[in-house]
């Protein structure tokens, strides 16, 4: 019923830009916070709980968001590979993945059996919005998993034993990436026959990549993908602060997810005006900001998307300090924000 971003996804003129933010469903919302307190599980079981995972996916209906993305983690289908994650409280694998035995006991599964909760949480959330607003998938991009998969646990502004494993072994790490390419084609084709809307694909670990890792370890894989999804459904390309705009085209989706640095104007100047975006208020200005900036911001990225082929985002995921005033108030501003 409401397909302002459906619209937008195929740059269709829309009376506001539609708006969704990365971490929606999570730790900045209090409904969540005290859903996990009564709950008493950790991560990787409400992940695996259809009726939570789906419960804590449409938390954000009550801000007026534009799309419902599943409450999941990128990491969720490695766990049926072999390399279960768990979270206390960041994500940790007891045995990282340092060798060619490693590389080889991962092994690629049937999504129906190994991730059936995540069809019934599709299910469920389908059920309960009765085509109110579209329902976002998503996934990891190859080269991200390798870094968790071989740092063994969440990276903060270093992955030394990842880039030593690219330095060391690249052969084997191509033959992981190749592995974690055809898993992620297959897992993103299920979300889609589950009904999702839209499929995103996170490069979070772009920002640690120099320009020659980027080329040779992501690239490549992110090419494959897309070109593999062509026609399953639209399809979202993230890559967390990655600068290069034809890098960012370069990956193939229908939809570039902009880093704060570059402007909608500016993205469509060099690669044409047809061209669908989203973003790109930057995340710590809405965590730290005063309202008066954010305010000015966003308005500033809604002129610049000119109410069209332009879904409202942030340059990452919402960050855990961020006020909930302020994403109420964000979304609030956008919606008021008409053509």
């Amino acid at each position: 019923m409401n397909d302002m971003f459906l619209r937008a996804a195929r740059g269709e003129r829309t009376a506001y830009p539609p708006i969704w933010l990365m971490r929606q469903a999570g730790r900045t919302d209090p409904e969540y916070n005290r859903l996990r307190e009564t709950a008493e599980m950790p991560l990787e079981a409400l992940f695996a709980s259809p009726e939570l995972a789906a419960r804590i996916s449409l938390l954000p209906r009550r801000l007026g968001v534009d799309a419902i993305i599943i409450f999941q983690d990128i990491l969720t289908p490695l766990t049926p590979m072999g390399a279960p994650f768990v979270f206390r409280p960041g994500p940790t694998l007891p045995e990282p993945i340092r060798t060619a035995a490693q590389v080889d006991a991962l092994r690629l599964f049937e999504m129906e059996t190994g991730l059936s909760h995540v069809r019934e949480t599709f299910g469920i959330i389908h059920e309960t919005l009765d085509g109110a607003l579209p329902v976002l998938g998503f996934a990891g991009a190859p080269f991200t998993l390798l870094v968790f998969l071989v740092e063994g646990k969440s990276f903060g502004d270093r992955a030394d034993a990842a880039f030593a494993f690219l330095r060391e072994a690249p052969a084997l790490a191509h033959a992981l990436i190749e592995k974690l390419t055809a898993m992620t084609i297959d897992y993103l084709r299920f979300q889609a026959g589950c009904g999702a809307h839209a499929l995103q694909l996170f490069e979070s670990a772009a920002f640690l990549c120099s320009s020659d890792v980027y080329q040779e370890f992501a690239i490549p894989y992110q090419q494959r993908i897309f070109a593999a999804l062509r026609g399953a459904a639209p399809t979202i390309f993230f890559a967390r602060e990655w600068n290069a705009l034809e890098d960012l085209d370069a990956a193939g989706a229908d939809i570039i997810s902009l880093p704060s640095s570059i402007s909608i104007a500016q993205a469509r100047e060099r690669l044409g005006g047809q061209r669908v975006f989203q973003g790109n208020l930057d995340n710590a200005l809405l965590a730290r900001g005063a309202w008066p900036d954010i305010e000015a911001a966003a308005r500033a990225c809604v002129e610049s998307g000119e109410h069209r082929g332009h879904i409202f985002n942030l340059s990452h995921g919402l960050l855990r300090e961020t006020p909930f005033a302020h994403i109420e108030r964000l979304v609030r501003f956008v919606h008021e924000c008409r053509a």
